[in-house]
């Protein structure tokens, strides 16, 4: 495959997870009304498919590093593909929290094996780099999801938006079948003993780098899925937004989470891995700080959230590549397992964020407030920012010795 091919491959299986939640989200009011649920209801719709997506890693990162990343790949899309079609006509908050949950464990096959794609063909530093390209193209889905989701929510109806996402799995299976060839070769599967198994998931969750990085990827989608369950009811029962608005807001955020992706590989050659993630959490630090402060000082309205809430996200374009290629960076011979690991600890995290927001967001627009999200926000940056100044800069380096790594093509 060539770079290029990779990287449009690293960005469709990435993608999947915008789709999946920045696409519907306009959407997530009228849904809840219409099925008349409560706003825990309309919760799980999220909450359901990010804990499927982080348990459904535990299975699938030891299957691909058995049998390869393309029939994982395979089965994943497919999956996910007739799970968003079933999701379209469900009858039931019930029963779309249900197809929710189908969806998400799918996509924790496509989104693990992207990861443990980068560690099959790349170094560690080069991974960064290439994790920051495939994310990036991530940053263009979520630019293209929330205004598409508002435009086929105000025109055509909440299902239309849950119909897209069947033809975005149908369209990333296609491209699979036909282009993507197995990056994992047969003499480096691993086909392991139970024992052998526990004693691989026990030499990754003694590794200090493994935790270093996969603690800054959780608390900085943390953040970002604060901003996502909450996003909606605040701009649009909070402060009165239209759906179409709200999704060019969502827009602007994915065009400066874009930004930062390219900022990181730019940095990344010049200051180092842990450099970078040290200059990036100042902004984390300060676009939380802002929205928490101006959050409790009552100044309630659109530029207060989201001009702070754009130095998160700019770091948070820093954060990811470096936290997700990061914490796969040390096991070469076991790239699915440590990024099922480090995918499912980001997805209870988000679980429990949606569990106590759950709690203290009203679903009509009678006492809706911002302050979940702001001081959500708040909270997620005081904690990237002292993982990033601590953790990274104590254990960022990866202390594995240099290994051989493939470097595709460009033609």
């Amino acid at each position: 495959m060539s770079s290029g091919l990779v990287v449009l491959v690293l960005s469709l299986l990435l993608g999947v997870q915008p789709i999946a939640t920045d696409l519907y989200l306009p959407a997530l009011p009228a849904m809840t009304q219409g099925f008349g649920a409560s706003m825990h209801q309309a919760q799980l719709t999220l909450t359901a498919l990010l804990l499927a997506f982080g348990l459904s890693q535990l299975v699938w990162g030891p299957l691909s590093d058995r049998l390869g990343r393309r029939p994982i790949l395979l089965w994943g899309m497919g999956a996910f593909a007739l799970a968003s079609a079933g999701s379209v006509f469900a009858s039931s908050m019930e029963q779309l929290v249900l197809w929710r949950t189908v969806q998400g464990a799918a996509m924790g096959a496509a989104v693990m094996c992207a990861r443990a794609i980068v560690r099959d063909l790349y170094g560690p530093a080069e991974g960064a780099r290439m994790m920051s390209k495939g994310l990036s193209g991530l940053g263009v889905f979520a630019c293209i999801s929330a205004p598409l989701g508002g435009f086929l929510s105000d025109w055509f109806g909440w299902r239309a938006a849950l119909g897209a996402l069947a033809v975005f799995g149908a369209g990333t299976l296609a491209l699979l079948v036909w282009r993507f060839e197995e990056t994992l070769p047969p003499e480096r599967r691993q086909v392991l003993s139970w024992s052998e198994k526990m004693r691989v998931w026990s030499n990754i969750l003694r590794h200090p780098t493994f935790w270093t990085y996969a603690l800054l990827a959780t608390a900085s989608y943390g953040g970002l899925f604060t901003f996502l369950a909450t996003s909606s009811f605040v701009f649009i029962n909070a402060l009165g937004l239209s759906k179409t608005h709200y999704g060019l807001l969502m827009f602007s955020m994915s065009f400066v989470y874009i930004v930062g992706t390219v900022v990181c590989r730019r940095l990344i050659p010049r200051l180092g891995v842990r450099r970078t993630v040290a200059l990036a959490a100042a902004f984390t630090l300060s676009g939380g700080t802002l929205m928490g402060l101006f959050g409790w000082l009552g100044w309630h309205n659109t530029w207060a959230i989201m001009l702070p809430y754009y130095l998160f996200i700019l770091a948070h374009g820093v954060h990811q590549p470096c936290g997700q290629s990061g914490a796969v960076s040390p096991f070469p011979q076991a790239a699915g397992t440590a990024s099922a690991l480090s995918g499912f600890l980001m997805m209870v995290a988000a679980f429990a964020m949606g569990q106590w927001l759950g709690g203290r967001m009203p679903v009509g627009t009678d006492n809706a407030t911002v302050l979940p999200l702001t001081n959500g926000l708040w909270f997620w940056s005081l904690v990237i920012a002292t993982i990033a100044w601590t953790l990274v800069q104590r254990y960022g380096e990866t202390r594995q010795p240099p290994q051989r790594t493939h470097t595709p093509a460009t033609s």
